[in-house]
């Protein structure tokens, strides 16, 4: 098999297993209990506080564990907004993760004003738009660090000097960041960002949501002082464990990694294009997440030309998978103006460091034979 969905999820690190594995037997305490078994279960959490800050350049005061992005996100948005004295005002853009979108439209549907940005041809945000969209109410503005589907990175930094010059909060999702490109939170000069473990080699159902020190947002789940109250429940030791290590290995030489993958990325597209009459890159070329190609065949049904990607060993994604599995056709490529036949045609390759050269050519050669073979059926 050759594994090409890394945005969707990644391989569970051996090493993170490892890691986690003793957190379910021998010290599986609970870390509010005041015994040295629980004493050691803190040390544990402490410790995964300061990896992931490692990562982010935060603090690690300033890291609080969640269920995953979803949660991050809901609560970024939630927390910012809740409890203010006027009528809420949130901008965001539209092509953000439904984590995002959709906790806008239940806010909406609570009183808050939402403005939805539109994006350029290339995913970028438009910030002549951004400053238009503020207002001396606006609460907060969440945009994502890069796409899930396109890939394209936005400008985080200029985006938050102007919202900050305004008031307001930023909150950026950097799910497909945190772990996979170099980040730092105070070049950034975000107040929140949201990530999660199994996009960098940890484990599902765990991420964090980092809050600046000093930002007054509201907490997420009541109930016992967790978190310093913020976020009750006793926490997902295993599987915080897990994110930590995730962390720290995704550290080790980050920059090198991200540059090869990002060359493999550049091969690979290379092949296609050339191999492939009718092919279409998505998004922007230079502002782009380097694990991720979307691009469109023209005259091909990307889920036929899925299926057959699978048959032979393929796994690519034609779409952000939702809960159901089923994959939508997208409101991102929408939102960037494809035409119905492009995004009929498309598909998100997203590589990781365990790919390697010989797979590039096998998977531009495999995806040419059958896109010609479904233009050949069609024809």
């Amino acid at each position: 098999m050759i594994y090409l969905d890394n945005a969707a999820t990644t391989m569970t690190d051996p090493e993170v297993v490892r890691a986690m594995l003793p957190y379910f037997t021998e010290n599986f305490g609970n870390p509010s209990s005041l015994y040295g078994m629980g004493n050691d279960v803190r040390h544990a959490i402490a410790l995964a506080k300061e990896q992931i800050a490692r990562l982010i350049g935060s603090r690690p005061n300033e890291i609080y564990f969640t269920s995953g992005g979803t949660e991050s996100d809901n609560w970024a948005l939630m927390g910012a907004v809740l409890g203010v004295k006027h009528r809420p005002h949130i901008i965001t853009t539209q092509i953000e993760h439904q984590a995002v979108l959709n906790t806008c439209k239940a806010l909406e549907r609570m009183g808050c004003e939402v403005t939805y940005l539109p994006v350029m041809r290339d995913g970028l945000v438009d910030i002549d738009k951004l400053k238009k969209a503020l207002k001396p109410e606006t609460d907060i503005v969440s945009v994502m660090m890069a796409n899930n589907e396109i890939g394209t990175i936005e400008p985080i930094a200029q985006i938050a000097a102007i919202a900050h010059e305004n008031g307001s909060l930023v909150h950026t999702d950097a799910v497909q960041c945190v772990g996979n490109i170099p980040l730092d939170v105070r070049e950034l000069d975000v107040d929140l960002l949201s990530a999660s473990a199994h996009k960098f080699g940890g484990p599902k159902g765990v991420g964090f949501l980092y809050i600046r020190n000093g930002i007054d947002i509201r907490p997420y789940i009541y109930g016992g002082a967790q978190q310093g109250g913020m976020r009750a429940g006793t926490e997902n030791v295993p599987g915080i464990v897990g994110m930590g290590a995730a962390a720290e290995i995704a550290g080790r030489n980050l920059d090198m990694r991200s540059k090869h993958i990002e060359t493999l990325r550049d091969m690979l597209l290379n092949e296609i294009k050339d191999r492939v009459p009718g092919t279409t890159l998505n998004g922007s070329r230079k502002n782009r997440l380097p694990n991720n190609i979307n691009v469109s065949f023209s005259g091909v049904d990307a889920q036929a030309l899925q299926v057959r990607l699978d048959m032979q060993g393929i796994c690519v994604s034609t779409g952000a998978v939702s809960a159901s599995g089923n994959q939508d056709r997208s409101h991102v490529l929408k939102a960037i103006n494809v035409n119905e036949a492009r995004k009929n045609g498309a598909i998100r390759i997203s590589l990781s460091d365990k790919n390697t050269m010989g797979e590039i050519d096998r998977v531009a050669d495999i995806i040419s034979q059958q896109v010609d073979m479904i233009r050949g059926m069609q024809w």
